[in-house]
Protein backbone atom coordinates (compact mmCIF):
# COMPACT_ATOMS: atom_id res chain seq x y z
CA UNK A 1 0.00 0.00 0.00
CA UNK A 2 1.36 3.40 -1.02
CA UNK A 3 0.95 6.57 0.96
CA UNK A 4 -0.34 9.49 -1.09
CA UNK A 5 -0.40 12.87 0.54
CA UNK A 6 -3.44 14.98 0.03
CA UNK A 7 -2.68 18.60 -1.03
CA UNK A 8 -4.89 20.15 1.67
CA UNK A 9 -3.25 18.09 4.40
CA UNK A 10 0.26 19.10 3.27
CA UNK A 11 -0.65 22.78 3.28
CA UNK A 12 -2.18 22.55 6.75
CA UNK A 13 0.87 20.66 8.06
CA UNK A 14 3.25 23.27 6.60
CA UNK A 15 1.19 26.11 8.10
CA UNK A 16 1.17 24.40 11.50
CA UNK A 17 4.94 23.88 11.37
CA UNK A 18 5.50 27.52 10.40
CA UNK A 19 3.26 28.74 13.22
CA UNK A 20 5.01 26.48 15.74
CA UNK A 21 8.41 27.75 14.60
CA UNK A 22 7.30 31.40 14.84
CA UNK A 23 5.85 30.89 18.33
CA UNK A 24 8.97 29.11 19.57
CA UNK A 25 11.20 31.83 18.12
CA UNK A 26 9.07 34.50 19.81
CA UNK A 27 9.23 32.64 23.12
CA UNK A 28 13.01 32.43 22.88
CA UNK A 29 13.50 36.06 21.89
CA UNK A 30 15.72 37.69 24.52
CA UNK A 31 14.18 41.13 24.24
CA UNK A 32 10.97 42.58 22.85
CA UNK A 33 12.93 45.55 21.46
CA UNK A 34 14.61 43.95 18.48
CA UNK A 35 15.81 46.63 16.04
CA UNK A 36 15.32 45.81 12.39
CA UNK A 37 16.31 48.03 9.49
CA UNK A 38 15.92 47.89 5.74
CA UNK A 39 18.41 49.02 3.13
CA UNK A 40 17.64 49.48 -0.57
CA UNK A 41 20.77 48.02 -2.15
CA UNK A 42 19.87 49.15 -5.67
CA UNK A 43 19.62 52.76 -4.49
CA UNK A 44 22.89 52.41 -2.61
CA UNK A 45 24.62 50.95 -5.66
CA UNK A 46 23.21 53.70 -7.88
CA UNK A 47 24.08 56.60 -5.58
CA UNK A 48 27.05 55.61 -3.44
CA UNK A 49 29.98 57.96 -4.06
CA UNK A 50 32.29 54.99 -4.58
CA UNK A 51 30.11 53.73 -7.43
CA UNK A 52 29.71 57.19 -8.97
CA UNK A 53 33.49 57.70 -8.83
CA UNK A 54 34.01 54.27 -10.42
CA UNK A 55 31.63 55.18 -13.24
CA UNK A 56 33.52 58.41 -13.93
CA UNK A 57 36.82 56.50 -13.86
CA UNK A 58 35.50 54.02 -16.42
CA UNK A 59 34.20 56.82 -18.64
CA UNK A 60 37.67 58.39 -18.69
CA UNK A 61 39.34 55.01 -19.18
CA UNK A 62 37.18 54.07 -22.18
CA UNK A 63 36.80 57.53 -23.75
CA UNK A 64 39.63 57.05 -26.27
CA UNK A 65 38.27 53.70 -27.47
CA UNK A 66 34.78 55.13 -27.76
CA UNK A 67 36.05 58.13 -29.72
CA UNK A 68 37.97 55.87 -32.11
CA UNK A 69 34.90 53.68 -32.60
CA UNK A 70 32.73 56.71 -33.38
CA UNK A 71 35.32 57.94 -35.87
CA UNK A 72 35.30 54.56 -37.64
CA UNK A 73 31.49 54.56 -37.70
CA UNK A 74 31.50 58.06 -39.22
CA UNK A 75 34.05 56.95 -41.82
CA UNK A 76 31.88 53.92 -42.71
CA UNK A 77 28.82 56.16 -43.03
CA UNK A 78 30.79 58.51 -45.28
CA UNK A 79 31.91 55.61 -47.48
CA UNK A 80 28.32 54.32 -47.75
CA UNK A 81 27.13 57.79 -48.72
CA UNK A 82 29.88 58.00 -51.34
CA UNK A 83 28.90 54.56 -52.66
CA UNK A 84 25.26 55.58 -52.88
CA UNK A 85 26.02 58.96 -54.45
CA UNK A 86 28.61 57.78 -57.00
CA UNK A 87 27.19 54.33 -57.83
CA UNK A 88 26.11 55.41 -61.31
CA UNK A 89 29.47 56.95 -62.26
CA UNK A 90 31.82 54.28 -60.83
CA UNK A 91 33.16 51.45 -62.92
CA UNK A 92 32.72 47.90 -61.58
CA UNK A 93 36.28 47.64 -60.20
CA UNK A 94 35.93 50.89 -58.23
CA UNK A 95 32.51 49.84 -56.90
CA UNK A 96 33.85 46.43 -55.84
CA UNK A 97 36.89 47.98 -54.14
CA UNK A 98 34.69 50.45 -52.28
CA UNK A 99 32.34 47.65 -51.18
CA UNK A 100 35.30 45.59 -49.90
CA UNK A 101 36.56 48.61 -47.97
CA UNK A 102 33.12 49.15 -46.43
CA UNK A 103 32.79 45.46 -45.53
CA UNK A 104 36.27 45.38 -43.95
CA UNK A 105 35.52 48.53 -41.98
CA UNK A 106 32.17 47.10 -40.83
CA UNK A 107 33.91 43.95 -39.57
CA UNK A 108 36.55 46.04 -37.83
CA UNK A 109 33.87 48.19 -36.18
CA UNK A 110 31.96 45.13 -35.01
CA UNK A 111 35.13 43.58 -33.58
CA UNK A 112 36.11 46.84 -31.88
CA UNK A 113 32.62 47.33 -30.46
CA UNK A 114 32.50 43.75 -29.13
CA UNK A 115 35.98 44.07 -27.59
CA UNK A 116 35.17 47.45 -26.06
CA UNK A 117 31.89 46.11 -24.66
CA UNK A 118 33.60 43.04 -23.17
CA UNK A 119 36.40 45.11 -21.65
CA UNK A 120 33.90 47.59 -20.22
CA UNK A 121 31.83 44.77 -18.72
CA UNK A 122 34.91 43.24 -17.10
CA UNK A 123 36.09 46.55 -15.68
CA UNK A 124 32.57 47.49 -14.54
CA UNK A 125 32.28 44.19 -12.69
CA UNK A 126 35.66 44.80 -11.04
CA UNK A 127 34.68 48.30 -9.93
CA UNK A 128 31.30 47.09 -8.70
CA UNK A 129 32.90 44.25 -6.71
CA UNK A 130 35.24 46.72 -5.05
CA UNK A 131 32.39 49.14 -4.28
CA UNK A 132 30.10 46.31 -3.14
CA UNK A 133 32.55 45.32 -0.39
CA UNK A 134 32.86 48.93 0.82
CA UNK A 135 29.09 49.42 0.79
CA UNK A 136 28.42 46.14 2.55
CA UNK A 137 31.03 46.97 5.21
CA UNK A 138 29.43 50.40 5.70
CA UNK A 139 26.01 48.80 6.24
CA UNK A 140 27.45 46.36 8.80
CA UNK A 141 29.35 49.11 10.65
CA UNK A 142 26.25 51.33 10.65
CA UNK A 143 24.11 48.49 12.03
CA UNK A 144 26.58 47.72 14.80
CA UNK A 145 27.07 51.36 15.81
CA UNK A 146 23.34 52.08 15.82
CA UNK A 147 22.41 48.89 17.69
CA UNK A 148 20.49 47.13 14.94
CA UNK A 149 19.90 43.42 15.33
CA UNK A 150 19.04 42.83 11.70
CA UNK A 151 19.39 44.76 8.45
CA UNK A 152 17.32 43.36 5.59
CA UNK A 153 18.49 44.15 2.04
CA UNK A 154 16.22 44.67 -0.93
CA UNK A 155 14.22 43.25 -2.55
CA UNK A 156 11.55 42.84 0.08
CA UNK A 157 7.79 42.70 -0.22
CA UNK A 158 7.28 45.68 2.06
CA UNK A 159 9.40 47.90 4.27
CA UNK A 160 7.99 50.78 6.24
CA UNK A 161 9.79 54.11 5.83
CA UNK A 162 10.41 53.91 9.61
CA UNK A 163 12.84 51.04 9.12
CA UNK A 164 14.46 52.27 5.87
CA UNK A 165 18.03 53.26 6.75
CA UNK A 166 19.25 53.65 3.16
CA UNK A 167 19.64 57.43 3.34
CA UNK A 168 21.57 57.19 6.60
CA UNK A 169 23.95 54.61 5.13
CA UNK A 170 24.37 56.75 1.99
CA UNK A 171 25.23 59.75 4.16
CA UNK A 172 27.78 57.62 6.01
CA UNK A 173 29.33 56.55 2.70
CA UNK A 174 29.52 60.19 1.57
CA UNK A 175 31.21 61.27 4.81
CA UNK A 176 33.67 58.37 4.62
CA UNK A 177 34.50 59.09 0.98
CA UNK A 178 35.08 62.82 1.66
CA UNK A 179 37.48 62.08 4.50
CA UNK A 180 39.40 59.47 2.53
CA UNK A 181 39.61 61.46 -0.71
CA UNK A 182 42.01 64.44 -0.77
Amino acid sequence: MRFRARPGLCIRAAAAATLAFALSAQAQAPSPSVRIGYVDMKRLLDNAPQVVAGRRKLEREFAAGDTALKADEARAASLRERQKRDAQTMNQAEADALQREIDALDRSIKRSRDNLRADLKTRSDQELDKSWREINDAVVEFAREQGYDLIVPSPVVYASPKVDVTDRVLERLRRTTKTETP
